[in-house]
């Protein structure tokens, strides 16, 4: 599928069980989650995904956001996604500006008014073949924000790959 102008791939549907997943690693600090869902997406994985030399690099989250949660939910899923891989983890994007949520904004808004800048982090080279890394996929505006950045810094091919997405897409 593709949002927002980015392929992504995600094994299952934000319904029911894995939307309770998704809930339980984002909001109700069940970190240890991450790999349950990275061993689905692993286990349902487009032949040759997991295996092209690609770079995971999960989201970022705001900066306030990750201290009031204590960790960044992208980023446990990247670490449990590339154990189970074998891909290299590079943590090279980061959140600038305002916090901004994209929870409870429409379609038109979230697409209109992308969350808060994100940019190439100063410690982090930018990889060239990039596969981003998501909990959940709804519109494709902060995977499209994360791949702008990683193309002005030079990357060559970004793909995205989620936990779920949102039903319908």
């Amino acid at each position: 599928m593709s949002l927002a102008g980015l392929p992504v791939w995600a094994p299952l549907s934000y319904e029911g069980p894995a939307g309770a997943l998704v809930r339980g690693l984002k909001y109700r600090g069940a970190a240890g989650l991450a790999d349950a869902m990275a061993a689905q997406i692993a286990a349902n994985s487009p032949p040759g995904l997991l295996e092209r030399p690609a770079v995971l690099v999960p989201v970022p989250l705001h900066p306030s956001r990750r201290r009031s949660r204590g960790y960044n939910q992208a980023e446990r899923l990247a670490h449990a996604l590339a154990r189970r891989s074998g891909l290299e983890l590079r943590d090279c994007l980061r959140r600038t500006g305002a916090a901004t949520r994209q929870v409870g904004r429409g379609r038109e808004e979230r697409l209109g008014r992308p969350p808060a800048g994100i940019e190439l982090s100063p410690r982090g080279a930018c990889p060239s073949d990039v596969l981003l890394v998501d909990d959940v996929a709804t519109t494709g505006a902060t995977l499209a924000a994360c791949a702008a950045a990683l193309d002005a810094a030079g990357a060559r091919w970004v793909m995205a790959v989620a936990f779920a997405r949102t039903p319908g897409r």
